[in-house]
């Protein structure tokens, strides 16, 4: 079983940062693509970005390139979203998400695991 905790979400102004976290515990991750999506009030979950345990490899949605920036550190088996220029269309619910796959993906029926969220609120 795999758990995924996150944490590091909050209320900022519009073009503050705010670096989220995610905590992987169950098994290794040598195999695993990770993503961060994110779900606001009244809308579908969507995509933000994703990365290759393996490679390293990123790939990011085109409203939080050049703003998100999603790495991972395979000693502590974390994966973190540094997000700057936080805009008040980023408020939503984020949650971390790992895939039985080695490769990044951006879609969500890909990932098999999830964790509970953290909020961020970002106001004008």
């Amino acid at each position: 079983q795999v758990q995924l905790v996150e944490s590091g979400g909050g209320l900022v102004q519009a073009g503050d940062s705010l670096r989220l976290s995610c905590a992987t515990s169950g098994r290794t991750f040598g195999r695993y693509g990770m993503g961060w999506f994110r779900q606001a009030p009244g809308k579908e979950r969507e995509f933000v970005a994703t990365i290759s345990w393996i490679s390293g490899r990123t790939y990011y949605a085109d409203s939080v390139k050049d703003r998100f920036t999603i790495s991972r550190d395979t000693a502590k088996n974390t994966v973190s979203l540094q997000m700057n220029s936080l805009k008040p269309e980023d408020t939503a619910v984020y949650y971390c998400a790992a895939r039985t796959n080695p490769y990044s993906s951006s879609v969500p029926s890909e990932y098999a695991f999830w964790g509970q969220g953290t909020q961020v609120t970002v106001s004008s």
